[in-house]
């Protein structure tokens, strides 16, 4: 069976508290779908979804409290890769139905049959939902694109089409992280490891990250985050400093950027002195190496 075959494809979705309407629509995923389908629970199906999604053929993973986003897609690619898949594309609740974007991925994959270094996964074009900000996917420096696709330093999780054997040389995604900056540290191993990742323009999907956008000056914009969401985002980036695979121009960035996102989620909380402290305290968490659940995960 080869790799590019739609059957040898997992998909593996992770659940937070799904409505059911979500679940619905990752039942008719599965029907659709000629690989496994695999999701995790990370704490909250509502009744009767759990048999609802098994009765749909979703091997269901599930620990029975929040892990986090990263336990989780670490618990779907080890399934996956002892049902002896070769990739798994991975998905959110939000994701619906993805035939033509798989298509479009693993025609991409073809493309980059034997290039150097070999791609360890491969995304489609953020795309931006009704009210939010679609990520930005920096291209990688000194690497060419390739028949159309662009080498980035890193992509989104969802929507991602991750090449299992090449997950297990580089290794399982960050669990202390728990949720933000996640894909950002794996891919950015991925490069320093000798693998590549790539974006397929092709292919696109819509991100919704957060309640909204917040917007600054000279076109700054961010997601409206929960308190928890945001400074667990500033933690993992701050402790991102600290890594020697992250690169020097990206840490740069970062070090200007952080303190102005600090401000304009300041601003928008109303100047509340809690809110600052909160951020404040996951900066100097990050920089001491303090990971691991946030204290105040809902």
């Amino acid at each position: 069976m080869s790799g590019s075959d739609p059957a040898s494809v997992a998909v593996g979705l992770t659940l937070f508290r799904p409505s059911p309407a979500q679940v619905e629509a990752v039942c008719r995923l599965a029907a659709a779908s000629p690989g496994p389908v695999l999701a995790f629970d990370n704490g909250g199906l509502p009744a009767g979804a759990a048999e609802a999604l098994e009765r749909a053929g979703i091997r269901l993973l599930s620990a029975g409290r929040n892990l986090g986003i990263a336990a989780a897609l670490n618990a779907l690619a080890e399934t996956a890769t002892g049902l002896g898949a070769r990739r798994i594309l991975l998905l959110d609740q939000d994701a619906g139905p993805q035939g033509e974007m798989l298509r479009a991925l693993l025609a991409a994959a073809d493309r980059l049959d034997g290039a150097s270094p070999p791609p360890a996964v491969i995304g489609p074009r953020p795309l931006a939902g009704a009210g939010h900000k679609a990520p930005a996917y920096p291209v990688h420096a000194g690497k060419a694109p390739r028949d159309g696709l662009v080498p980035v330093d890193f992509l989104a999780t969802s929507g991602s089409l991750v090449d299992l054997a090449a997950f297990a040389r580089i290794g399982p995604f960050r669990a202390d992280y728990f949720i933000d900056a996640v894909d950002l540290e794996w891919c950015f191993r991925a490069w320093a490891r000798g693998y590549s990742c790539w974006m397929a323009p092709e292919a696109g999907l819509a991100h919704h990250v957060g309640s909204g956008t917040i917007r600054g000056p000279f076109g700054l914009a961010m997601p409206r985050q929960p308190l928890f969401r945001m400074a667990t985002y500033l933690r993992n980036s701050a402790y991102g400093l600290r890594l020697p695979h992250l690169p020097a121009g990206w840490k740069l960035r970062q070090g200007l950027y952080l303190p102005v996102q600090v401000l304009l989620y300041w601003r928008d909380a109303g100047y509340r002195p809690r809110v600052l402290s909160r951020l404040l305290a996951a900066l100097r968490d990050g920089l001491m190496g303090r990971l691991g659940p946030p204290r105040d995960l809902p």
